[in-house]
C-alpha cells in the first residue's frame, strides 16, 4: 500500500510537470458542400413539390477558444467554436404546371461546435481526429414556402472531424480539417397531416482557421 501510495504521489507531481497546458483562440474560413441521393417528391393536399440540394460549395466561418493539454508528443484539444454553415436547394412546385419555375431555397444555419481533437506531435506538425458535437441556436427558414409545411431540424448532431497542423513559434497554430456527418437524416420537411419527408441531406466540409496560443 505504502509502494502504491508512493507512485501515485510520483504520477501526480511528475505528470503535471512534464505536461504542456496552453490556452488559445482560433477562426478560420469553411467550404460546405451538401450530398443528397435523389430528388424528393414532396404532397401535401394537392400541392406537390420536388427537391434537390445544390452540392457546389458553400463558405462560412468558424471562431472560438481551445485549450490544449501535451504529454509525451500526445495531446487532447477541446474546443467551443461559433460555426456558420448555408444549405441550398431547388424547389420545385410540379402541380399543374406545363413549365413548372424552379427556386433557390437558402439556409443559414448558426452553431455551436465542440470538438474534442486527440492528437500526434511530430515535430511542429500535428496530426488529429476526433469527435464534433454541433448544437443548432437558431432556426433556419423553411425551405418549401407553404403554410401546409414546415422544417424540423435535429437540434443535436454527431459528427467527426480530421487533419493536419503546424505550430509556429509555439505560438501561432494553423489547421486543416476535414469534417462529416455521422447522421444520415438532419433536416426532415413536415406536411400538416404530420407525413414527414426526410431530406436525406449530409453536409461535409473542409475547414482552415489560424490561431494563438498563450
Amino acid at each position: 500500500m505504502k509502494k502504491l501510495l508512493a507512485i501515485l504521489v510520483v504520477v501526480l507531481i511528475t505528470v503535471p510537470a512534464m505536461s504542456q497546458l496552453k490556452f488559445g483562440i482560433k477562426g478560420g474560413v469553411s467550404t460546405t458542400s451538401l450530398t443528397m441521393n435523389d430528388v424528393k417528391t414532396v404532397t401535401s393536399g394537392s400541392t406537390t413539390y420536388t427537391v434537390d440540394a445544390i452540392s457546389t460549395a458553400k463558405y462560412g466561418f468558424h471562431g472560438g477558444a481551445f485549450v490544449r493539454l501535451s504529454l509525451f508528443g500526445v495531446y487532447i484539444q477541446p474546443e467551443l467554436l461559433f460555426t456558420t454553415r448555408t444549405n441550398e436547394y431547388t424547389v420545385t412546385d410540379i402541380t399543374n404546371q406545363a413549365k413548372p419555375v424552379p427556386y433557390v431555397a437558402k439556409q443559414n444555419f448558426n452553431k455551436l461546435d465542440i470538438p474534442v481533437m486527440v492528437g500526434l506531435k511530430l515535430g511542429p506538425l500535428r496530426l488529429n481526429a476526433g469527435p464534433v458535437a454541433s448544437m443548432l441556436i437558431n432556426s433556419p427558414k423553411s425551405i418549401i414556402i407553404n403554410p401546409d409545411y414546415k422544417n424540423n431540424y435535429k437540434k443535436m448532431t454527431i459528427g467527426y472531424q480530421a487533419g493536419i497542423g503546424i505550430d509556429l513559434l509555439n505560438t501561432l497554430t494553423f489547421d486543416l480539417r476535414y469534417e462529416g456527418s455521422l447522421k444520415k437524416y438532419q433536416n426532415q420537411i413536415q406536411n400538416t397531416t404530420g407525413k414527414k419527408f426526410n431530406l436525406d441531406d449530409r453536409p461535409n466540409a473542409f475547414l482552415l482557421s489560424i490561431g494563438l496560443m498563450f
